[in-house]
């Protein structure tokens, strides 16, 4: 009787470990690919965007309580939010790819947990901040006008 109790026993724990073993390759290979920004799936713009040549990824949603906007015939600043799911590489690809399609110049990216983009065009600047864990993103896109410093800095000579 106690040979069937440990026959049975151990058919239980090699079940249990087979199963185990293939939850965790399971994981490791979702992993990898969320790693690996050339498996993640690309984002699709937005049909409607509330700043007229700043993308957004059509999944994100509007945040209005936490956003602000002024525009006028020579000049718009705001921070406008935005929640969505993604993977924080499929938010930078997006960004990279969609902002010189509206003729922003990619400047840099600071990648710190966040990541920032900073982009220009013409006499105004842009900064994409990308914030978040797993898949539930918040981006905020902040436009301004640059600043005087630095378009009169790029117009002289450089100092010596």
């Amino acid at each position: 009787m106690i040979q069937k109790i440990q026959k049975g026993l151990w058919s239980m724990v090699y079940s249990l470990s087979v199963l185990l073993l293939a939850g965790c390759a399971t994981t490791s290979t979702s992993r990898s690919s969320k790693s690996d920004p050339t498996q993640i799936p690309a984002l699709e713009p937005a049909a409607m965007m509330k700043l007229i040549d700043v993308p957004v990824p059509s999944n994100f949603i509007f945040v209005p309580e936490s956003s602000y906007a002024f525009q006028s015939s020579d000049f718009r600043a705001g921070l406008l939010r935005y929640r969505g799911r993604a993977v924080g590489d499929q938010a930078v690809v997006f960004f990279k790819e969609q902002m010189p399609m509206y003729n922003w110049r990619l400047i840099n990216i600071v990648e710190y947990g966040r990541r920032i983009l900073t982009f220009e065009k013409d006499e105004e600047s842009c900064v994409i901040t990308i914030d978040g864990k797993d898949n539930n993103l918040e981006v905020a896109v902040s436009v301004g006008p640059k600043s005087q410093a630095l378009q009169q800095r790029s117009t002289d000579k450089p100092i010596k």
